[in-house]
This record gives structure tokens, C-alpha cells and sequence, in this order.
């Protein structure tokens, strides 16, 4: 299979919407009404460093992720990648599709001088974490939470 990725446009909002949701975590923590979606969306194409990403098969949307650039100083001054809502849809899952949506993360990040590519998983996503370990990230850190209400 091979994929398309480019950079997400406002008319595949819905299609990410629904690559969120289609899990049982992200079926207890999505919405229904997409106004929220759209205005994030919107927020996030006024900001520099701050992508969201889908990739295509045959024209239809079936993975995304949001990939932001973080310069800092610690790590010799490093710049780093989040990498964030990571999805592939539900049929098209386990037939590559993630790790061309990781390599695509990583040309990414390297073309803007990243040195460092990070991502959180939920600790109940064994099977992500098995993947991502398996593509060469490691589990070095612990990661903590805290909703501001």
C-alpha cells in the first residue's frame, strides 16, 4: 500500500474526527460536533512550526498526525519534533501504514533541523508501544498529564 501524505486541508477535518474517535479511548474523550475541531484546525494553521498531516490512498483519507517543532536549549540547543494524534484508520490497519506515516514524520523533522523526534502513548496502547519500540524509538522517560479545567 502506498501513501500519499500531505498536509491536512480544512475539508479533512471530519475524516480525522473520525479516525479520533474510532478507538475505546478516543470514543469516551471525542465530540460529536465539529466547531471545536474547525477552530483548532484554524488555530493551528496561524501557527508556525504546528502541522497536521494526512496521508491518502486512492484519494481517500486514511491516516494522519500532528507534527509540531520545538526549538529549545537543552541537548546542546536542540530542536525537537512532537509528534501527536497519530491515527490510522480502523481497515487500514496492519498493512504498513504506520511506519510510512513515521517515516514521513521523520523526513519532516529532519528537513527542519530536528534532532530529536518525541511522542506520548497511553499506557494502555500495548500495541502502539510494541510498534513504536519496533521502529526504533525507546521508552526513556515517564510523562505526566494534567488537565487545566
Amino acid at each position: 500500500m502506498k501513501i500519499t501524505f500531505r498536509d491536512a486541508r480544512r475539508d479533512d477535518v471530519p475524516a480525522i474526527m473520525a479516525m479520533l474517535a474510532d478507538d475505546v479511548l478516543g470514543a469516551g474523550r471525542e465530540a460529536a460536533d465539529p466547531a471545536p475541531y474547525f477552530a483548532a484546525f484554524d488555530a493551528m494553521q496561524a501557527e508556525n512550526g504546528n502541522m497536521l498531516i494526512v496521508g491518502e490512498v486512492a484519494g481517500v483519507v486514511m491516516a494522519t498526525y500532528q507534527l509540531t517543532f520545538i526549538s529549545g536549549l537543552s541537548l546542546k540547543a536542540a530542536r525537537r519534533a512532537q509528534v501527536e494524534s497519530i491515527r490510522v484508520a480502523a481497515k487500514f490497519r496492519g498493512q504498513g501504514g504506520g511506519a510510512q506515516m513515521m517515516q514521513d514524520a521523520e523526513a519532516r523533522s529532519r528537513a527542519a533541523g530536528c534532532s530529536l523526534m518525541q511522542l506520548t502513548t497511553n499506557k494502555s496502547r500495548g500495541r502502539a508501544q510494541a510498534f513504536y519500540e519496533s521502529i526504533g524509538f525507546t521508552a526513556s522517560h515517564i510523562g505526566f498529564k494534567r488537565v487545566l479545567d
